[in-house]
Order: structure tokens, then C-alpha cells, then sequence
């Protein structure tokens, strides 16, 4: 099983390394984190037996012997690629940090960091020392085999390299080929196989061991648990739902313990690597589940254990989904984002158009949105409409187009009112804000009638263009006193979008 989760795992290596495709590699490193904890626990159970196995024979000694070096062996070797394992992991910055409760996680700060996989096990040889070291301990492991018995029993050494496809691939060695830019996150399950395949190293030696002392020959998972594996949880109706079904620690294909998997009450065929393809149709929407039964009998001592789990998936229909960002109207002058979504299509494959009223285009931004520029009004029944195709599906949405809102033509903060002589000569203008309004818009003024009406004098008309102060209004400003009343009239502004200017609010100014 485990072979055969290292062969997923190396073919993942050769597509773009997206997230979910991390998150495959986290479980493969959890997946080899139990089963490492699983051989632990039945290699724990062996030494006993072999040692009280032993003391039938003074002869049978030696055996009992080899015992505590094997275990040596495991122990070093293991601790040396947890070594490497863990100093990557500093180099990067360790765990990321529950912000919550400030505890470290189990997500990596550097899992995508290629850097330090190729400067560490590449660059500076630590990748070709870890196979010098498995080719050493390979050699170790063979020397606790009688002379008689090393040919017969060192071909189940789990232990090994792979000399050859490194060669084919015109790889310059062993290392590159495995950790040459490869993210921290894929490196580490790589690393754990071969603390993996030590382990079952040692549990061959062991049970050599207790075959020749008379103890049992084959060394026996005693826990395991029902894992599917879906290709996606997520599946549109019509589609077929598709998932693997296995022990996560199943014996490999040598093994005498037999299984069998069933779904629901149907028996699934099991393949030589402890596998049961299901599927199932989906006609209709909504969340699916099923139950997988695991039968699996202990080859030592003929009983049947089962073991079961319940797992589910959603069925959902393709579906698009198109709302302006803002609101649901779409303004003259300014881009109006707008998002696009598609439940169950990629969105490489969904298209985006424009078409009705108003003038509109829509263009991609980077991040995935779309931005619409429309240039003219709708009328009352007129739309601009957002056109959206992907495969298996087709629909359009309907939107107004308006100009922006009137601006508000204000002096200092003021629209009207009373303001003293100082404060009133001190401004430069008017200038126009547009109020509550969620857009990144700007107007101007691009004129007005200024009338100062002094207290029984006659009115003193002033014309102004664009929105500061030109000589005449300025003038008639700076006489300001006590008692005067200045009138705004005719403010006219322009706005985004806008062909001609607008009129807008007037300002009554008494002065103080």
C-alpha cells in the first residue's frame, strides 16, 4: 500500500503543484506517519517472542542475539532521516501559528520552498549521503542473515535504490533526480518512504529471526482503518462519483492477510495492491452517503475481523452566478467590477460578453473579476445585459446603466448658511463632492454666478468659470462684511461619463 501511495505521489510531482495537489501530499505523509506507527507497534511485540522463542535451544541463542541490533539499526537509521526532515523544516521557518490560540500547526511556513530541497540535498550532497546511508544499512541488515540464508531473504529488504531510472532520465545522479526543485511539502513524504521501507526492513529481519526460532513467521497489523479516497468530493449530477477503497495500513501484496471490501452490501473487486475502485451515478443533487465494510483475515490465526466507515459526497448541478461588486446597477464613467462564477466549470472555460443598452464592454482583470464600462444611459424597459456560456450551460443577467449622481457644491465644508467675513474671504472655491457614493469617482466644477448683495446696496453680479475663484469673483469676495448675502446661482458640474456639464445645487452664504 504504501508502494503504491509513493507511485501516486511521484506522479503528482509531474503536474503544476496547485493546492489541492499539497493537500495530496499531506496525506500521503500522514498516511506513511500511521503506517510507520503501525509497523512500530508489531515490531515492538517481535523481540519478546523471539528472545522466549530462543531459550527452547541453547543453539537458538544466537538468534535472540540479533535481536537489539536490528532494532539498532531501525532506530539510527530512522533517526537520521528524521534529522534531515526537521532541519529543513527550521530552514524554512517551522509550523505555522494558530493566531487563535498561538499554537504551532501542522501546516509548513515553507511547504512550497524549493530552495532549500535543492541547496540542502542537492546542492550540498546530503542527497546522495542519504543514499550511501540506505545502501549501508541494506548491507547491515543482510549481515544478520546466516551466510546460507543472505541470497534467499535479502531480495525482501525493502531498503533499496533505484540506480537505474536516474541513469535513463540522463539525470547527473540519484539526488537530482529526486529533490532537484522540489517543494519542501513533496520532499518530506519521499523522505518518510524511506523510513518507511526501513521499518519494514527490520520487520523482515525480525520475523527471519522468529522463523528461526519457531515463532510466528509474519508480522500482522493489528489496527486499521477504511479510507476512501475520492477524486473529488464535489460532483456535478450526471457525472460519475469515483473513489478508491483501502485499509490505510494494508499489507503489501506479499502478504498471506486476505480482505476483501464491500459498499453498501456490494462486493467490490480488490487489485494485488489492496485497492476497490467504486463508483456510483449521480441523477440527483444533494449530499450522498455510503457505508464501506473491510473484511480482513490474520493469516497466523485464521480469524476474521471487520472493519467499517461511513463516508459522503455532494452532488451539486452547474450553475452561474453574475453580481456587480458594488450594486446592481452599473454607472457611466467609471469600471464597475463585477464577478462571475460558474459551479462546476473551470473558469478557463467560461466565456463573457456584453450585449443590450448602454453601450458597455466587460474585460478580465487579473485577479479573476471583470470590470464593465458602459457609456450611455438605459431607459425605462432598457438593459445591458452580461452574457455568460461555459460548457453545458448558458444565461445572461439584466442591468440598468445610469450616470453618476449629482455631485454637492460646497464651500469650505459648508453647502449654504451663516459664516463669518475671515472664513468666507479665506476660501479659494467651490469644489463638488459626491456623497455616499461607493465609487472611486471624482467630479469638478466647471462654473458659476457669484451675486453679492450688500445690505441696502444694489446687487454685484460676478460670472465665473471652473470651480476656483477667477478676478471678478474674487473681487466681489473680498468686500465681504457683515450683513452681506452671496448667492451661488447656475453651479454647474461635471461628472465621469458626463458629454456636457450638469446643474447642480446653489449656495445662500449670510455673513457674520
Amino acid at each position: 500500500m504504501i508502494n503504491i501511495m509513493y507511485l501516486v505521489l511521484t506522479a503528482l510531482l509531474a503536474l503544476n503543484v496547485s493546492a489541492e495537489i499539497f493537500n495530496a501530499f499531506k496525506v500521503v505523509d500522514k498516511s506513511m506517519e500511521r503506517s510507520n506507527l503501525a509497523l512500530d507497534q508489531a515490531n515492538d511485540k517481535m523481540p519478546k517472542a523471539i528472545k522466549d522463542g530462543a531459550k527452547k535451544k541453547e543453539s537458538l541463542a544466537t538468534y535472540a542475539d540479533r535481536v537489539d541490533p536490528t532494532r539498532q539499526l531501525s532506530v539510527e537509521f530512522n533517526d537520521y532521516i528524521q534529522h534531515i526532515i526537521d532541519t529543513m523544516i527550521n530552514i524554512t521557518g517551522g509550523f505555522m501559528v494558530d493566531p487563535e490560540t498561538g499554537l504551532p500547526t501542522e501546516k509548513l511556513k515553507g511547504e512550497k520552498e524549493k530552495n532549500v530541497t535543492t541547496r540542502y540535498l542537492v546542492d550540498k550532497g546530503v542527497g546522495e549521503q542519504v543514499k550511501a546511508k540506505i545502501l549501508e544499512y541494506k548491507d547491515k541488515y543482510a549481515m544478520i542473515f546466516d551466510t546460507n540464508d543472505v541470497s534467499k531473504f535479502s531480495k525482501d529488504i525493502s531498503l533499496s535504490i533505484d540506480d537505474e531510472t536516474w541513469k535513463k532520465r540522463k539525470k547527473k545522479s540519484w539526488a537530482e533526480m529526486n529533490f532537484n526543485h522540489m517543494p519542501l511539502q513533496a520532499a518530506i513524504p519521499i523522505l518518510r518512504k524511506f523510513q518507511n521501507d526501513n521499518k519494514n526492513t527490520e520487520a523482515t529481519v525480525l520475523n527471519y529471526l522468529a522463523g528461526k526460532v519457531g515463532t510466528t513467521t509474519d508480522a500482522v497489523f493489528e489496527e486499521f482503518m477504511v479510507v476512501s479516497a475520492a477524486k473529488k468530493s464535489y460532483v456535478i449530477k450526471g457525472d460519475t462519483y469515483e473513489a478508491d477503497i483501502f485499509l490505510s495500513a494494508a499489507a503489501g501484496s506479499d502478504s498471506k492477510t486476505s480482505i476483501s471490501i464491500n459498499v453498501d452490501g456490494r462486493s467490490l473487486p480488490v487489485g494485488a495492491d489492496g485497492v476497490a475502485k467504486y463508483s456510483a451515478a449521480t441523477g440527483s443533487v444533494g449530499i450522498r452517503k455510503y457505508n464501506a465494510s473491510i473484511n480482513v483475515t490474520n493469516p497466523v490465526t485464521g480469524e476474521t475481523s471487520t472493519f467499517k466507515n461511513e463516508f459522503e459526497y455532494e452532488v451539486g448541478e452547474r450553475s452561474v452566478s453574475v453580481s456587480a461588486t458594488k450594486m446592481n446597477v452599473f454607472y457611466m464613467g467609471v469600471p464597475n467590477p463585477v464577478e462571475v462564477s460558474a459551479a462546476g466549470v473551470p473558469s478557463n472555460q467560461v466565456q463573457v460578453s456584453m450585449s443590450g443598452e448602454g453601450g458597455g464592454s466587460i474585460t478580465r482583470n487579473s485577479d479573476g473579476t471583470f470590470s464593465v464600462m458602459v457609456t450611455s444611459p438605459t431607459k425605462k424597459g432598457e438593459f445591458a445585459y452580461i452574457n455568460v456560456s461555459a460548457p453545458g450551460l448558458s444565461t445572461k443577467k439584466e442591468f440598468r446603466t445610469k450616470r453618476i449622481p449629482d455631485p454637492v457644491a460646497k464651500l469650505s465644508a459648508s453647502a449654504g448658511g451663516a459664516m463669518s467675513s475671515g472664513e468666507f474671504k479665506a476660501q479659494r472655491g467651490l469644489f463638488a463632492i459626491l456623497e455616499n457614493f461607493d465609487f472611486d469617482a471624482k467630479c469638478e466644477i466647471i462654473g458659476f454666478q457669484l451675486v453679492r448683495v450688500p445690505r441696502r446696496q444694489d446687487p454685484q453680479p460676478a460670472t465665473n468659470r471652473g470651480g476656483p475663484y477667477g478676478a471678478d469673483a474674487k473681487a466681489i469676495v473680498d468686500q465681504a462684511k457683515a450683513g452681506d448675502t452671496y448667492y451661488f446661482e447656475d453651479v454647474k458640474a461635471k461628472c465621469p461619463g458626463d458629454a456636457q456639464g450638469r446643474t447642480i445645487n446653489q449656495l445662500v452664504f449670510k455673513i457674520n
